[in-house]
């Protein structure tokens, strides 16, 4: 685990990231904050371009709650059939969709917690959808920002809790509504798992990995 950087290494690096990409977006399509906070929970172990795939003809034809429950578990099921642990997903979805209509009246939730207390949605969805669609800085930490975060030390820690607090505490204010897709799309791309791309990274000289590749 790399020490953590300083205040202004943090903000030298943050301001490159928004010189390079001013406006990140997350790679999730996506119609409606329903449809997000669906797409999110079904890329649980599978790729974005995987579940986008899968959700287009999907949310074509099912882009509410009630929408969801009038396609049903296996109309579901052969939509989303080649996402992983797709029969367990199709059963949140479904159970997400009803306890929205009754308990929500058919309208997504904006708090974390209610957000949470949806079938299939953890901590890190919640925080997706509250980043993306209602623009508060929240932190899904992810194991792209897991990674680069503990081997640049831009936000070291043991686990994806210490992570997103490290990304709170420390990450200069005005650039966290967007620190989240940075750091998602700058693992994706670049600081890539088996062989990151050191060489033409933009934040090679300021970054603590000591394996860096040449």
């Amino acid at each position: 685990m790399a020490k953590q950087l300083d205040y202004h290494t943090l903000r030298e690096i943050f301001t490159r990231f928004q010189a390079a990409d001013p406006e990140p977006k997350g790679e999730l399509e996506h119609v409606n904050v329903y449809t997000l906070v669906v797409a999110v929970a079904l890329s649980a172990q599978a790729t974005d371009a995987g579940v986008n795939k899968a959700t287009r003809a999907l949310f074509q034809i099912a882009d509410t709650p009630q929408k969801m429950l009038d396609l049903g578990e296996e109309g579901l099921t052969e939509h989303i059939k080649t996402i992983g642990l797709y029969r367990q997903k199709a059963k949140n979805v479904i159970k997400m969709s009803r306890i929205l209509v009754e308990d929500y009246g058919g309208v997504v939730p904006n708090s974390r917690a209610a957000l949470q207390s949806l079938p299939g949605v953890g901590r890190k969805t919640a925080n997706v959808v509250l980043n993306m669609w209602w623009r508060q800085p929240a932190q899904a930490v992810d194991t792209h920002i897991f990674r680069v975060g503990n081997r640049a030390g831009i936000a070291p820690g043991k686990d994806v809790d210490a992570v997103e607090r490290a990304i709170e505490d420390n990450i200069p204010a005005d650039f966290q509504l967007h620190a989240h897709h940075w750091l998602i799309l700058h693992g994706r791309y670049h600081c890539k798992a088996r062989k990151p791309m050191c060489p033409t990274c933009i934040i090679r000289d300021l970054c603590q990995f000591e394996d860096k590749t040449l």
